[in-house]
């Protein structure tokens, strides 16, 4: 099938469902998602992003931006994640328990529309992942996933996106803040801010992608090995940086970037 035929199989699949809410992070695979679901359902399709301590404000912006560009009904819902003991004592199936409150809060804003169904976009590609606690939440609460049903890989999703024009077809993946925190170590909200300000900062410098890892007061820095002479040369602007945030020290994993560190959390 070509990428054409490919969008056409996944619009008809979402004509199919009759309404829904999609699970909107404004990354590339749930705009895919969002795009099938408004072409296929018009005012019957509603993307819903649910933005709490551990979705950066530029994430959100992005959302809404990709949202409108769309044209698809944009609901944003605040939640609290850090209320939540389970949620801040950062165990293994964090993610599992993260996406169990996302859903409910999704499944509120179906009940509210009246749609029956809720999609999310998880890929094919993200089923092979043994370390996506999260996915187990979504199977149990029954959130259709057309991408992997359609056995659509993160190759097919970024070609059919930019196939149908969608503005950002060539972001790089973006995984919550709360993943840059090793498991057992306390999610604060003041990691969190430290994490976020890092990263800026080196993106600010040329680099697309980036995870600044906290690992009791040393960051670990992740950029793909393309990147590494980017870090080397701006190394005195980002100690200092980072010293002013709260690092102790910092250092470069020189394994470098990739992709499926995105919920590594070593």
């Amino acid at each position: 099938m070509t990428l054409k035929e490919k969008y056409v199989a996944l619009r008809d699949f979402m004509s199919g469902l009759g309404s829904c809410v999609v699970a909107f992070s404004g990354g590339v695979d749930s705009s895919l998602v969002a795009k099938a679901a408004f072409d296929a359902l018009g005012r019957n399709a509603v993307a819903v992003t649910v933005k709490s301590e551990t979705m950066p404000d530029f994430e959100l912006e992005c959302a809404v931006s990709v949202a409108g560009e769309i044209g698809i009904r944009h609901v944003v819902v605040r939640r609290e994640a850090l209320k939540s003991k389970a949620f801040t004592n950062n165990p293994v199936d964090r993610c599992y328990l993260c996406k169990k409150d996302g859903v409910k809060i999704l499944r509120d804003v179906a009940r509210e529309y009246n749609f029956k169904f809720i999609v999310d976009g998880t890929n094919a590609d993200d089923l092979a992942d043994s370390g996506r606690t999260g996915l187990l939440a979504l199977e149990e609460e029954g959130v259709v996933s057309p991408l992997a049903l359609a056995g659509l890989v993160k190759q097919d999703v970024v070609g059919i996106a930019r196939e149908v024009n969608l503005p950002n077809a060539g972001k790089p993946p973006f995984s919550c803040l709360a993943t840059r925190i090793p498991f057992g170590e306390e999610i604060t909200p003041g990691k969190l801010a430290m994490v976020e300000r890092a990263e800026e900062f080196i993106k600010n410098s040329g680099v697309m992608q980036v995870r600044v890892r906290l690992h009791d007061g040393t960051a670990r820095i992740e950029v793909p090995d393309s990147d590494f002479g980017k870090i080397i040369k701006n190394r005195g602007l980002i100690v200092n940086e980072f010293k002013n945030l709260g690092f102790n020290y910092i250092t470069l994993d020189l394994e470098g970037y990739k992709i499926k560190n995105r919920n590594n959390l070593h």
